[in-house]
């Protein structure tokens, strides 16, 4: 067995918030999303459309995102579960002063930058949904 790639699929309250919030705060790209009628996948966010799903990409990470009546259906797991979990999800990165002084401006949730036991210099952001993102550079 081979494992190949591992992109998380998150459940979120609304498709077009979690896009914007991905695109406009952390730089992701959208890549694809399905519309509610699920008859196709958009290249871009229609006004007049609403999605079930959104998959998008920042240089090497990837996330999916789908709506909570979508996912809970598709997870059987989910159902009665909160949106959300004790997970962290952890991207490494390059410049990690400059990307914590940016989402700091912003007002955004986010920890303060330290120096972790682990050799990382490192702070979380809560997205929106309430998920948690780690960022982490390796110290020099």
């Amino acid at each position: 067995m081979k494992a190949n790639k591992l992109t998380p699929n998150l459940e979120v309250r609304d498709i077009k918030n979690t896009v914007e919030f991905y695109t406009t705060k952390l730089g992701f790209k959208l890549v694809m999303a399905v519309p509610e009628s699920q008859d196709g996948i958009d290249q871009e966010l229609a006004n007049d459309k609403a999605y079930v799903y959104a998959l998008m990409q920042k240089d090497q990470v990837e996330l999916m995102f789908q709506r909570s009546d979508s996912f809970k259906e598709d997870v059987v797991f989910a159902k009665g579960l909160p949106i959300g979990a004790s997970v962290s999800f952890y991207m490494e990165m390059e410049g990690i002063k400059e990307l914590h002084a940016e989402l700091s401006s912003q007002g955004l949730e986010v920890t303060e930058l330290k120096m972790a036991w682990y050799g990382m210099r490192e702070f979380y952001l809560k997205d929106l949904n309430g998920y948690l993102l780690g960022f982490g550079e390796k110290a020099e």
